[in-house]
C-alpha cells in the first residue's frame, strides 16, 4: 500500500496532467479532477486506496463551495427574481423529484433511493452554466435570466436536503420523529448563528481589518468558515451548513468581495479534491456491466429534464424559443448532485448498484451541458417559428431605428464607456446608433430619448441593421476580446477600410485586435498611465505641446513605453498570469552570456524582449543588436513568466 505521500504525489501529478487536458480541449476543470479520481481509484488502477483523510479534506471543499453560494446571497436580488426563484424554480425542484419518486417505485426501487435520486437528478450546474452564459454575453436575456432564477432555488435547496438525507437511513417508524428532530434543531441553529451574527460580524471583521494584516485577515476568514461548519456538525447537522450560514453572514459586510478574492484559491483546490473523491467511488466494473442502464439513464435524465423545464418555462409565459433554450441548459446534472450523491451513498440511503449507474451517467450528462448549451439557439431557430419572429423583429427595431442615420457612429455596448461616448458625439452633433443586450439598461435609455437597441453587435446581421454600410466608423466600447475579434471580422468582411475604435482592459490583445483590423485600441490601464505621466509632466514644467507630442508618440507605438511592469506580492496572482511582465536577471559571475552580443543570443526567438541594459550604473534603453554583455551588467526583459523563465535559462547557462 503506498504512503501518504506517495498518495499525494500521484494525485497531484495526475490533476494537473487531466486538467490542463480538460481546460486545452475547454471542458469543466471539475471533469478533469473526476476523471482523475476514477483513474487512480481503488476500482481501476488502486494508486490511491480509499483513506478517510481525503474524504473529510473533500468534505472541507463542499464546505468552501457552499460558504461561496453564502457569500453570493443577495436578499435584495431574491426579491427581485422571487417569481423566478420561488416559482419556476421551486416548481422544476419539486417536479423533478415527484417525478423521479414516481419511475423509482414503479421500477421496483425503495422509496427512499427515489426520494435521493429525485434531489441529485433535479441539480444542474451553476459553475458550467453562469460560466457559459456570462461568455455568451447572455445572462441578462429571458432565458438567461430563467436559467439563473432555477439555479439560485437549487443552490438554496441543497441546505434542507442535506439536513434530510441522513434522516432517510433510518426506520420508517423513526423517520417522522428523526426528520422533525433534524429541522427542529436546524431552525434553533441558524436562528442562534443569525441573530448573533448579525451583531458580530461586522464588528469582528473591522477589528481584524484595522490589524492591516492580510494573513490575519485570510486567516479570520478560514476561523469563521471552518468555525461556523464545526458548529452545525456538532448539531447534528452538517459542515455545507454552517458554512452556508458564514457566507451569508460576511454578504452582510462591506468586505464581501475581498473575502470572495482571498478564499477562491482554498475553494477550488479543495472542490478539487471532493470531485476525485467522487471519482474514486465509480467502479468501472459494475458500470461497463450496466452499461445499457448507463445510457438509458443518461438519455431519460437529459430528456426528461430538457422537457419538463421546457414545460414549466412555457406555462410561466416563456416564448417557445427561450423555453427551449432553458431546458435545452438545465437538461444536464450538477456539482451538487454529486454532493447529495455522495451524502446518500454515506448513509446508506441509496443502494451501491444505483449510486454507480446514476453517478456514471451523471458524469456523462455534465460532458455533455457545454454542447447542449452551444447547439441551444440553432435547435431553437429550426423548431421555433417564434425565435425567428423575434430576431425578425429585434432586426426590423434596429433598421427602423437607424434607417433615417447616414455617416453615424454605430457603438456596439451601452455600458458607462458607450454613454460619455454618446454624450460627446452629441456634444458634436454627429449621429450614432448603440447596440446593447440589456433590457433593463435599454428601456432606462430609451425612455430617456436615447437612440440605443437590443441587438448583439457580434453578429453580422445585427451591424448590418445598424447601418454598418453607411457608418462613418465603429466604436466597441465594452472589454471583449472575443466579442470584438468577431466584430472586426464582420467589418473587414463588409466595409473593409472603415475606422474601428476597440477598447480593451490592457495591452496584452493589442497586436491581436491591431492585426484584426482594429484603427486604434484604447487600453484602459495604459491611458491611465498616460493621463498621471501627462498631468505630472505639465505641473513639472514640461510644456504642454511637447507633453501632448509624447503622448501621441506613446499611443503611435502601441504604449511600447508602458508595456509590461514589474510584479509585486501586492498584485493580484491570478488576473495578469499570462500577460506581459518585466524582469531583471544580473549577468553573474560565470553566465553563459558573457561577451556575446545580444544578436547571438536572440532572446526574440523566445519572444522574449530587451528593453534595457543597466551597466555599471548607467541605464541604456533599447540597447543594440550590436550591445555585448559584461559581468555585472543587468538586463531588462519584457515577456510571459513561462518565456521569461526560459530566456534567463539561456543568459545564465546557455
Amino acid at each position: 500500500m503506498p504512503t501518504t505521500f506517495e498518495s499525494l504525489l500521484v494525485l497531484l501529478a495526475a490533476a494537473v496532467l487531466v486538467v490542463v487536458l480538460f481546460r486545452s480541449l475547454r471542458f469543466p476543470p471539475m471533469l478533469g479532477y473526476l476523471m482523475v479520481g476514477i483513474a487512480i481509484g481503488p476500482h481501476a488502477l488502486g494508486l490511491i486506496p480509499e483513506q478517510a483523510g481525503a474524504r473529510h479534506l473533500a468534505e472541507i471543499g463542499v464546505a468552501f463551495l457552499m460558504f461561496t453560494i453564502g457569500l453570493e446571497f443577495s436578499l435584495p436580488k431574491l426579491v427581485t427574481m422571487r417569481r423566478l426563484v420561488f416559482g419556476l424554480g421551486a416548481a422544476q425542484v419539486a417536479a423533478s423529484m415527484a417525478i423521479t419518486l414516481a419511475i423509482a417505485v414503479a421500477l421496483g426501487l425503495d422509496w427512499r433511493s427515489g426520494l435521493v435520486l429525485g434531489s441529485v437528478l433535479a441539480m444542474s450546474s451553476t459553475a458550467i452554466l453562469a460560466k457559459l452564459l456570462a461568455e455568451r454575453l447572455e445572462l441578462n436575456s429571458p432565458h438567461g435570466r430563467r436559467i439563473i432564477g432555477i439555479l439560485l432555488f437549487q443552490d438554496l435547496a441543497v441546505i434542507p436536503l442535506l439536513i434530510l438525507l441522513p434522516a432517510l437511513g433510518a426506520d420508517v417508524e423513526e423517520l417522522a420523529v428523526r426528520l422533525s428532530f433534524a429541522l427542529a434543531k436546524a431552525a434553533a441553529v441558524l436562528a442562534l448563528l443569525l441573530f448573533l451574527g448579525q451583531r458580530l460580524m461586522r464588528r469582528w471583521f473591522n477589528l481584524i481589518a484595522r490589524q492591516k494584516s492580510s494573513e490575519l485577515f485570510v486567516l479570520n476568514v478560514l476561523l469563521i468558515t471552518l468555525g461556523l461548519a464545526y458548529v452545525t456538525e456538532s448539531a447534528g447537522l452538517s459542515l455545507a451548513l454552517g458554512a452556508f450560514v458564514a457566507g451569508a453572514l460576511i454578504s452582510e459586510t462591506e468586505y464581501r468581495h475581498q473575502v470572495e478574492v482571498d478564499i477562491k484559491p482554498f475553494r477550488d483546490m479543495l472542490l478539487g479534491l471532493f470531485f476525485v473523491g467522487i471519482g474514486m467511488l465509480l467502479d468501472w466494473r459494475i458500470v461497463v456491466d450496466n452499461g445499457g442502464a448507463v445510457l438509458g439513464l443518461l438519455v431519460l435524465i437529459v430528456a426528461a429534464k430538457a422537457l419538463l423545464v421546457f414545460g414549466l418555462s412555457a406555462l410561466t409565459g416563456a416564448g417557445t424559443a427561450v423555453a427551449m433554450r432553458t431546458g435545452l441548459a438545465l437538461a444536464a446534472s450538477g456539482e451538487f448532485g454529486f454532493v447529495l450523491l455522495g451524502r446518500a451513498a454515506e448513509v446508506g440511503a441509496a443502494a451501491p448498484a444505483v449510486v454507480q449507474t446514476v453517478l456514471a451517467s451523471m458524469v456523462l450528462s455534465m460532458l455533455a451541458a457545454p454542447f447542449l448549451v452551444e447547439h441551444s439557439d440553432a435547435l431553437a431557430r429550426r423548431w421555433s417559428a417564434s425565435d425567428w419572429l423575434h430576431r425578425a423583429m429585434q432586426l426590423h427595431n434596429i433598421a427602423v431605428q437607424s434607417m433615417a442615420t447616414d455617416e453615424h457612429v454605430v457603438i456596439c455596448g451601452y455600458g458607462r464607456s458607450g454613454q460619455n461616448l454618446a454624450r460627446l458625439l452629441e456634444k458634436e452633433s454627429i449621429p450614432f446608433i448603440a447596440l446593447d443586450v440589456d433590457p433593463q439598461r435599454i428601456h432606462e435609455a430609451r425612455a430617456a430619448g436615447e437612440s440605443v437597441v437590443f441587438g448583439d453587435a457580434a453578429r453580422r446581421e445585427v451591424l448590418v441593421a445598424a447601418g454598418l454600410l453607411r457608418a462613418r466608423a465603429v466604436a466597441v466600447t465594452y472589454s471583449d476580446t472575443s466579442s470584438a475579434l468577431k466584430i472586426l471580422d464582420h467589418v473587414q468582411r463588409m466595409r473593409p477600410g472603415l475606422p474601428v475604435v476597440v477598447r480593451t482592459l490592457d495591452d496584452s490583445d493589442i497586436d491581436e485586435l491591431k492585426s484584426a483590423g482594429a484603427a486604434e485600441v484604447v487600453a484602459e490601464v495604459m491611458e491611465g498611465s498616460l493621463m498621471l505621466a501627462s498631468t505630472t509632466l505639465m505641473l513639472l514644467g514640461v510644456p504642454l505641446n511637447r507633453v501632448l507630442a509624447r503622448i501621441r508618440h506613446t499611443r503611435e507605438q502601441r504604449y511600447s513605453l508602458f508595456r509590461g511592469f514589474f510584479r509585486g506580492i501586492t498584485d493580484d496572482a491570478g488576473s495578469e498570469e499570462e500577460q506581459p511582465r518585466l524582469h531583471s536577471v544580473a549577468i553573474s559571475h560565470g553566465a553563459a552570456a558573457i561577451g556575446k552580443s545580444l544578436a547571438e543570443i536572440d532572446l526574440p526567438a523566445l519572444e522574449v524582449q530587451i528593453t534595457a541594459v543597466r551597466r555599471r550604473n548607467v541605464r541604456t534603453l533599447t540597447p543594440g543588436a550590436g550591445t555585448r554583455l559584461e559581468e555585472g551588467d543587468v538586463v531588462v526583459l519584457l515577456g510571459t513568466p513561462e518565456d521569461l523563465a526560459a530566456a534567463e535559462m539561456k543568459l545564465l547557462q546557455g
